[in-house]
């Protein structure tokens, strides 16, 4: 095998450009078809708001396209390894370019590189990109695609709140503020016997911090035993329950950035609370874009042998399996991480470097 990986300037730049074409082509394709179902799916809830039109429906597909780019970008660039290098095949290409003294390596090493790119500006558009439209996407869906509550500090806007106090529960809509500065939207407060079964609801549309407690505004509650509502301006609950503790519950890791999640990751370690499924997430943050370097590797058994041999197919089908059965592999392992039957480190990283030795070893075996 030869060292220089790079020895022609020219061929690196033809390779790496007719590369780079095809993951586009493929990027968009797949967004705009998985976007169209989507929103198929979305319009209706979307336009049943009062006041919601076409601007609700645009903004809704501003933030539901980036999450679908930065999911099927690690496909799109292993289904245009196999259009590239059956497309080079065909053309006998390959052929060529080995009868030329090239080893298996350097003619995927154009490939190679432009994956190692498309990783890197995966990741940066993960965290100034994805992570926000993740947040604000979670935010409008529990605002039920009504007006989203402001975020005035850096704490942003989270969603889907569960806060437990003794026997009790406080369900938040979403959350926007840090500290003594929280205000909590779309409040339901249930009162529970120690059985657990539920003596009241109190339904609040706001609620901001008391010291303590939380002072729920115009609150509706329901008494379940004598079936009473009754209206109260304002209402005192879960007195236990601190700006911090309610801080800690609402992390939302796909919302969150590399670093702030570490900071999250830190602050559940000195408050006792279990990390497997965030450290598991935050690895992932750096393995999941370096799954595009993998794709080009697995591809790679459609670009050799001869396309008149009649196995061309067979090899691109080959090459699609090893790349869906690694994305299969990474979904497993991460869940099994998230669960905690795998070490965080070992559930984000062990299919990428099972699949990287795998790729390497047919390529060597097969090829030279």
């Amino acid at each position: 095998m030869q060292l220089d990986f790079f020895p022609s300037r020219t061929l690196t730049f033809y390779l790496a450009k007719l590369f780079i074409v095809r993951i586009l082509a493929v990027l968009v394709m797949l967004v705009l078809v998985l976007l169209a179902l989507d929103l198929l799916s979305a319009t209706g809830d979307i336009l049943a708001v009062k006041g919601n039109g076409q601007a609700e429906i645009l903004k809704y597909a501003s933030l539901r396209a980036p999450q679908l780019a930065s999911r099927f970008l690690p496909y799109s660039v292993l289904l245009a390894t196999l259009i590239t290098l059956v497309t080079l095949n065909q053309n006998s290409e390959v052929v060529a370019m080995k009868a030329a003294g090239l080893s298996a390596h350097q003619v995927l090493a154009p490939l190679l590189l432009t994956s190692a790119l498309v990783a890197a500006v995966s990741f940066g558009f993960n965290e100034r990109i994805v992570t926000r439209a993740n947040a604000t996407l979670d935010a409008w869906e529990a605002a039920d695609y009504g007006p989203i509550p402001r975020a005035e500090t850096a704490g942003g806007v989270r969603s889907n709140l569960y806060l437990i106090d003794g026997d009790n529960i406080l369900a938040a809509a979403t959350m926007s503020g840090t500290g003594r500065d929280i205000v909590l939207t779309g409040v339901t407060w249930y009162a529970r016997a120690p059985g657990g079964i539920i003596r009241e609801q109190i339904r609040s549309p706001r609620a901001t911090y008391a010291a303590p407690g939380w002072q729920l505004e115009n609150a509706v509650r329901f008494d379940v035993a004598g079936a009473v509502t009754e209206r109260s301006p304002a209402l005192v609950v879960g007195r236990d329950l601190t700006p911090e503790r309610i801080g800690l519950q609402s992390v939302d890791a796909d919302g969150q950035s590399f670093w702030e999640l570490k900071q999250s990751i830190d602050a559940y370690e000195i408050a006792g609370r279990n990390t497997d499924e965030m450290r598991a997430n935050w690895w992932h943050r750096l393995s999941g874009p370096l799954s595009a370097l993998l794709m080009p590797l697995l591809g790679s058994v459609a670009a050799f042998g001869l396309a008149r041999s009649g196995q061309l197919f067979v090899r691109a089908i080959i090459g699609m399996a090893l790349g869906f059965a690694y994305f299969v592999v990474d979904n497993a392992a991460l869940a099994m991480g998230s669960f905690g039957g795998y070490p965080p480190l070992l559930a984000a990283w062990a299919p990428f470097v099972l699949f990287l030795l795998l790729g390497e070893t047919v390529l060597i075996r097969t090829e030279e």
